[in-house]
Order: C-alpha cells, then sequence, then structure tokens
C-alpha cells in the first residue's frame, strides 16, 4: 500500500507549513493526485485518516482531485486524454507518446486555523 507512503510524506509537509504558519489546527487539505501513480483515492483518504490521530490534521477535510493521463503525440502533436493502458493517438495511431498530465503529486492548498492574537496585544 505505496498510499500510506505517499501521505505519510504529504502530511509531514502540512505540518511543517501548518507550524511555520503559528497554526493552532489544520482545517482542509486539497490535493491533486495523478491516476498514472496508481493511488488509490479511497486508501489515501484511510491513510490520512490514521495518520491525522493525535496531529494538527486530526478531524481536517481532506479533497482529492484525480487527475486523468492526457498525453501529447510526437508524431502529430495532438493532446488526448486516455486510462493507464491505451496511450496511442487517436489521431494518427502513433505510438511516441508524451505524458503531460496524469503523474501529478501536490498539495493544492491547506486550510489552517491560526488563533487571533489580539488578547495578547497591548
Amino acid at each position: 500500500m505505496h498510499e500510506l507512503g505517499i501521505m505519510t510524506g504529504v502530511m509531514e509537509t502540512v505540518e511543517a507549513s501548518a507550524r511555520q504558519a503559528g497554526a493552532t489546527s489544520v482545517l482542509k487539505v486539497s490535493l491533486s493526485v495523478g491516476e498514472m501513480t496508481e493511488a488509490i483515492k479511497d486508501a489515501l483518504e484511510f491513510a490520512f485518516e490514521a495518520l491525522s490521530e493525535g496531529t494538527l490534521c486530526e478531524g481536517a477535510e481532506l479533497a482529492i482531485t484525480m487527475v486523468r493521463p492526457k498525453s501529447r503525440c510526437l508524431e502529430c502533436g495532438a493532446e488526448f486524454e486516455h486510462d493507464r493502458f491505451h496511450l496511442l493517438c487517436p489521431e494518427c495511431g502513433g505510438f511516441a507518446t508524451e505524458l503531460i498530465a496524469g503523474r501529478e503529486l501536490q498539495i493544492d492548498s491547506i486550510e489552517v486555523d491560526i488563533p487571533d492574537d489580539e488578547e495578547g496585544e497591548g
């Protein structure tokens, strides 16, 4: 289950960013995950829930956008979406293609709760 490893890295980055911002909790984490990573959305959600217990992310919402694979034909230049297995160009039938989307694994945004510091100001 490589989703646990993926989510461990995501959680480390989110926690570090939240602490650096002075957050008391993370409210929402938004990710883009390419289908070519072969990560399973349900497994990512399960790993996030398990890893977030006792952390700043506990109770946070996880929003995952799965990115469909998209390639460019190196023979005719056509761009096309496809599944993980069918990479032939639908325009010319060429097999020389370049993957231009679908391998992403990125944190799009992190929403945090930062306490007001008005009480400490004099």
